[in-house]
């Protein structure tokens, strides 16, 4: 399985999700994007490029096919990998996303001229509360906090380019969403959070719409849903891939049971 983060976030933001799936026999690639803390090269600027790195990514590891889970920028970049090379996706899943993602101007300018404002505005819009119990952080967890911490370290990593904005940009960008949906042959989910303020779940109707046999479901959370509704994303993510065989995602078979 292959984990896909989005905007000014980095792996670690699949904690949860990525450690079960770990723990329960897939083989877990969960990259920060490439100039995004600890990866080296060029930050994409564009979904296509990000697309790119992910395929990339496959090839370096031995991996012959994935299942693709990708969260905002990250399901855009899921989806755009798996258009473009379908026989190497056994699974998609696009968690928090819409088609198109456009950025309001508003929020476009304050990311290349006051990033730090933006990460205050994008945390208020990514939470619907502060402190769930629990969380994938632990009971309690200031969200709100611990979010806006989080994207001024990942802003922090790379002085030479402004992630917040370029990774915006990328996405309002972006029109090959419905082409790309098109191409889509593996099964398919949507996880929408039903109070997102980022991403309403209206605006991923573009795509639902394109892929009649694709599984939807709402989760009681915002964008920041893998840490506002950790469980309920994680319960989606285990039922969608109930039956899957992980020798597909994996570079060695899976090791035989003891008698």
């Amino acid at each position: 399985m292959v984990f896909v983060h989005g905007v000014l976030n980095d792996h670690s933001v699949w904690a949860l999700q990525t450690r079960y799936f770990a723990n329960h026999g897939w083989n877990v690639l969960a990259p920060d994007l490439p100039g995004h803390c600890r990866s080296a090269g060029e930050a994409p600027r564009s979904v296509a490029e990000a697309a790119k790195f992910v395929l990339a990514l496959l090839d370096a590891a031995g991996v012959r096919q994935a299942a693709l889970v990708g969260h905002s920028f990250g399901s855009l970049t899921a989806l755009q990998a798996a258009a473009d090379a379908p026989q190497r996706v056994t699974h998609l899943a696009l968690v928090g996303t819409a088609f198109p993602m456009k950025v309001s101007p508003a929020l476009l300018d304050t990311s290349l001229n006051h990033p730090q404002q933006a990460i205050d505005m994008v945390n208020t819009f990514s939470h619907s509360m502060l402190a769930p119990p629990p969380s994938a952080l632990g009971p309690g967890t200031w969200l709100y906090g611990s979010g806006k911490a989080l994207m001024k370290r990942v802003l922090a990593s790379n002085a030479a380019v402004n992630l917040l904005h370029r990774g915006f940009q990328a996405c309002d960008d972006y029109r090959g969403g419905e082409a790309a949906i098109g191409k889509i042959g593996c099964p398919l989910l949507f996880v929408l959070g039903r109070n997102d303020s980022m991403n309403l779940p209206k605006q991923a109707q573009p795509l639902i719409a394109k892929a009649p046999g694709a599984k939807v479901v709402l989760v009681e959370a915002g964008h920041a849903m893998m840490v506002e509704a950790p469980d309920a994303v994680l319960f989606a993510l285990v039922d969608f891939l109930a039956g899957a065989k992980t020798p597909h995602s994996s570079v060695a078979p899976e090791p035989p049971k003891p008698p």
